[in-house]
Parts: C-alpha cells; sequence; structure tokens
C-alpha cells in the first residue's frame, strides 16, 4: 500500500502526462540551441569561413621587440590597404570604425593614429617615459593579439587574412607571402632573449645595418 501511494504522489507532483507531452518541444529546443551554437563560431560559417580559431591558453616569458614594432609593425596599421568587406574599398587599420583608440569598432585591439615616434637612440627616452607614450599603447595593444613564437595562432594574423576566424573589416591580405604579413610573421617569431624585456638591444640583429632607427626590417 505505501508503495502505491508513493508512486501515486510522484505522478501528481510531476504531472508526469504533461512532461510526457512536451518532450517533442523539449527535442526542437535542444536542436535549435545546437544550432545556434554551431552560428556563433563553430562549424562554416555564412562568409564561408572554416571552424573559429582563439588564440590558444600557450602563455611566454618572453616579449616581443618594441624596436621593431615601432618601425616596421605600426606603420602597417597606418598604411591605405584595401578590403573586400562588402565590396572593395580602402582605408587603414587605425581608421575610425576600424581600430582607431578613440573612435574604433574593432574589439580590444586598438591603435592610436597620431602617436609619435620614439628616438631609441636617445638615452633621455627611459624605460618609464617609453611605456608612457602612445607608441607603446599600440605596441602593447598589437602584441595581446599575438601568441609568442606562434604566427598560425595569432588573431593579428588571422583575422586580416580570414584565416579560420571572422574579420568585421573582411579581407585585408590575401595570402600569407604578402610583405605586411612577411614582416608580422618575423616579429612574432623572434622575441627578445628570455629574461630580457622588449627593449633589448638582442633585437637589433632584427635590422640591417644593426640600427633600430635606421636599419632596414629584416623578415628572414
Amino acid at each position: 500500500m505505501r508503495l502505491k501511494q508513493l508512486m501515486r504522489l510522484t505522478r501528481q507532483k510531476i504531472n508526469l502526462p504533461s512532461v510526457l507531452a512536451a518532450l517533442p518541444a523539449l527535442s526542437f529546443l535542444a536542436l535549435s540551441s545546437a544550432a545556434l551554437l554551431t552560428g556563433c563560431g563553430g562549424g562554416s560559417s555564412a562568409l564561408g569561413n572554416p571552424p573559429t580559431v582563439v588564440n590558444s591558453g600557450v602563455t611566454s616569458t618572453q616579449n616581443l621587440s618594441f624596436a621593431y614594432f615601432q618601425r616596421c609593425i605600426n606603420p602597417i596599421f597606418l598604411t591605405q590597404l584595401a578590403s573586400s568587406q562588402g565590396g572593395t574599398s580602402t582605408n587603414t587599420c587605425a581608421a575610425s570604425g576600424c581600430h582607431a583608440d578613440a573612435t574604433g569598432a574593432g574589439g580590444a585591439f586598438r591603435i592610436v593614429p597620431t602617436a609619435s615616434t620614439i628616438n631609441l637612440n636617445d638615452v633621455s627616452n627611459t624605460v618609464a617615459l617609453i611605456r608612457a607614450s602612445d607608441m607603446y599603447k599600440n605596441f602593447y595593444s598589437a602584441q595581446g593579439e599575438v601568441v609568442i613564437g606562434t604566427p598560425l595562432q595569432s588573431r593579428l594574423l588571422n583575422k586580416p587574412l580570414l584565416r579560420g576566424v571572422l574579420h568585421g573589416g573582411g579581407l585585408i591580405f590575401s595570402d600569407a607571402s604578402d610583405p605586411h604579413i612577411q614582416l608580422m610573421t618575423y616579429w612574432i617569431n623572434n622575441p627578445v632573449p628570455i629574461g630580457q624585456d622588449e627593449f633589448s638591444t638582442a633585437a637589433n640583429r632584427m635590422f640591417t645595418p644593426a640600427d633600430p632607427m635606421l636599419g632596414t626590417c629584416n623578415t628572414q
């Protein structure tokens, strides 16, 4: 008797017929949720991109070179580049509505377009002064889009190449052979030695001649 009473009370509490009637709708919701998750980065997209690639959890004790960034990377963000988004147009990465520091709509990556070049041969430009500059803000933001030593997992390259990830600005560089991509790849692949900061003079080898203000940017 007690068992029958328990079963009767259980059916009353959970209203079993109602649950059974709702199962088809619940199944539909589950399938719909899966479809939405796929459309938010997994699987293929409306733009024909492969599954989303995100920066890995790799951490590094190394830094990228500030000298190379200032001379070879920052100018890329100020260059007029063609975009395939919504037809062909030309703009800079640091333009308003893109990655401009004050008016950008490009997420965490921001560039101060008016950042002044810092004379690294001038000893009066201390580390503290450089780190307070707009050029350093650009360096810091760009390095935040990078997995040091791993260009293939770095958003700084993957986004403008549409390499496994969406980019609001569309396709900027057709492939990895573009000279701008080669500069960024070299920068990512050549961090300063472990234990040295981003101002290490060891980075002078990245220029020919070895002068961070006058040398040509090496790419290999």
